[in-house]
């Protein structure tokens, strides 16, 4: 059942609630070492969030080495291993019907802030926000004073 408030694509409350549950099931697997594969054994990987789908069968993790260094190895490796890790996240969390399937990637949010933090600190960005910031003043002004007419 769709709820009628709820924002197309937004996550809900449950998706959220089994993503976090996943996220420190996958810690715990990752950071005991209980997956025996050579490349991971030698990486400590940060597992940033898990996205779940609606029917929760599938959980898209986004997952970050230390030191953002050899990542798609990293990732490689944790797909390869996806069917390990599933079995292992399913015998933490007995609550859940299904056992979701994993996929793997880097989360590349920080690379994306800056890439936009590097964007504003460009000369014709500031020049265009500053021509905008000057536009919104004038046209206040003008709506004031069309006001007190």
């Amino acid at each position: 059942m769709v709820r009628p408030n709820a924002s197309a694509g937004a996550p809900s409350q449950r998706m959220l609630r089994v993503g976090e549950q996943v996220r420190h099931a996958l810690a715990e697997v990752l950071a005991r070492g209980d997956i025996h594969d050579p490349e991971l054994a030698g990486q400590i990987i940060s597992v940033l969030e898990v996205r779940m789908s609606p029917d929760l069968r599938h959980g898209t993790v986004l997952i970050m080495p230390l030191g953002g260094v050899g990542e798609a190895e990293a990732v490689a490796a944790l797909n390869r291993n996806a069917k390990a890790l599933r079995h292992e996240v399913s015998r933490r969390l007995r609550e859940l019907k299904f056992s979701p399937d994993l996929r793997f990637r880097v989360d590349d949010r920080y690379d994306e802030a800056e890439r936009i933090e590097r964007l504003f600190e460009e000369e014709r960005v500031k020049r265009d926000l500053e021509d905008k910031k000057a536009r919104a003043i004038i046209a206040a002004e003008q709506t004031e004073k069309a006001d007190k007419e």
